[in-house]
């Protein structure tokens, strides 16, 4: 039998040695369990998070930072994203043997020896994925077992980045917050892109139908002259509107409506509500209801953190009681960006999102006024036999409505 050793950190070539077999009749000595020479350690880059912090929390000062500067020779390593998987190997005693770093979608950072006899000389490289893309399709269903978007798509066996991207396109129709009804459904067509280390990522959809409290609402991806693209109803219709239907993307719930007579949580007296309160984690992203100008971002008083944006037609949108704001003064944003996330600040009870609308200075209701909002601009006349083209194209990758029950087979007559 051969018992081997790894050396402490690698320095070293692998010893072993011809044990003796055992004499006939001997019982045989257990197998000897030998250390390992090193540790692997995964996780996510925490917020605000930087390269330096990140090795600094796992290696030595001098030789975190020897890597930091190994790194930047390939990218920025201010640039690390929070919430993006890591995996670092080290030796027992301290060195860094292995780095893995998602960089985006396309492409990853690795940090690895030069080679299997120069373990501590490294060599850092910005690296792209081999990928796998192909048409896909699925198809969910709204009930008790999977009463929201996320656990509707996770039963289709995709990622919850594909409810996001669904729900993106009927944001303007659908407030995913609050009118999921059970017995609603989706199917849509889109790119699948799998990558080497089986991560998978979602390309273009190119076609998405949601049926929601009896609508059946369809979108079809097209692309215009000028290289923008958009989604559209079967009859050509924009479904982008003028504004989102929440300023939340989905999963939160509504706690408190527009009302001119609401029993304040805090202070149980009356007063006006002038706007839609949504329970949400802190944390939870807020986003511009539609494009605008940012005309104040910050503290004020029982609103807490506030952000308040100037849009076209006289309206202004109003989000309150946040943890973080991402905007400042005088910044453009664009509908769906950014801006804020959910907390607690001001007079609050606990976490959640005040969100206001302002037209022509006095508050309205946001959700009667999406209700009187027109429909979207239509695809123009001259392109509408290649739009009604790519719908038909698009429409034949769907799969089966899962709310639709299938029509029964013909049952063959014996004779």
């Amino acid at each position: 039998m051969w018992v081997c050793a790894a050396m402490l950190g690698g320095l070293l070539p692998v010893a072993c040695a011809r044990e003796a077999t055992p004499p006939h009749g001997t019982p045989a000595r257990a197998d000897r369990y030998l250390k390992p020479d090193t540790e692997e350690i995964k996780g996510k880059v925490p917020r605000d998070g930087t390269l330096a912090t990140l090795f600094r929390a796992y290696l030595a000062a001098d030789k975190a930072e020897a890597v930091v500067q190994l790194v930047a020779k390939n990218m920025d390593p201010r640039k690390l994203r929070a919430d993006q998987p890591f995996t670092l190997t080290r030796t027992l005693d301290g060195w860094l043997r292995e780095f893995h770093y998602e960089v985006d979608p396309d492409r990853y950072l690795t940090v690895a020896p030069v080679s299997p006899e120069s373990p501590r000389e490294l060599t850092a490289a910005v690296i792209p994925y081999k990928r796998v893309e192909s048409l896909s399709s699925a198809a969910g269903l709204i009930d008790k077992a999977t009463p929201s978007l996320f656990e509707a798509m996770e039963a289709t066996g995709e990622d919850v980045d594909l409810s996001i991207e669904l729900a993106a396109i009927f944001s303007g129709e659908i407030d995913f917050n609050s009118e999921l009804q059970p017995g609603d459904s989706f199917r849509l067509a889109f790119q699948k892109i799998v990558r080497e280390n089986g991560s998978v990522a979602y390309g273009n959809i190119a076609a998405a139908e949601f049926r929601n409290d009896g609508r059946l609402l369809k979108a079809f991806r097209f692309v215009l002259p000028d290289g923008t693209f958009g989604f559209y109803d079967e009859h050509g219709r924009s479904l982008k509107r003028f504004f989102l239907k929440s300023p939340l993307k989905f999963e939160p719930r509504i706690t408190s409506g527009f009302s001119y007579s609401r029993l304040h949580p805090v202070l149980n007296i009356r007063r006006a509500h002038l706007g839609v309160d949504y329970a949400a984690p802190v944390g939870a992203p807020v986003v511009a209801v539609s494009n605008g100008v940012v005309t104040q971002a910050g503290f004020a008083g029982d609103a807490g953190r506030l952000v308040v944006i100037r849009h076209s037609g006289g309206y202004e949108s109003v989000y309150m009681h946040l943890s973080s704001i991402a905007v400042r003064a005088g910044q453009h944003v664009s509908q769906g960006e950014t801006i804020a996330r959910v907390g607690s600040s001001g007079l609050s009870t606990g976490p959640h999102l005040d969100y206001r609308l302002r037209k022509n200075a006095a508050y309205v209701n946001p959700i009667a006024e999406h209700r009187r909002m027109p429909p979207g601009v239509p695809i123009p006349a001259d392109l509408m036999a290649a739009f009604l083209a790519d719908r038909d194209k698009a429409a034949a990758l769907l799969p089966a409505d899962p709310a639709v029950p299938s029509a029964p087979r013909p049952v063959a007559k014996i004779r």
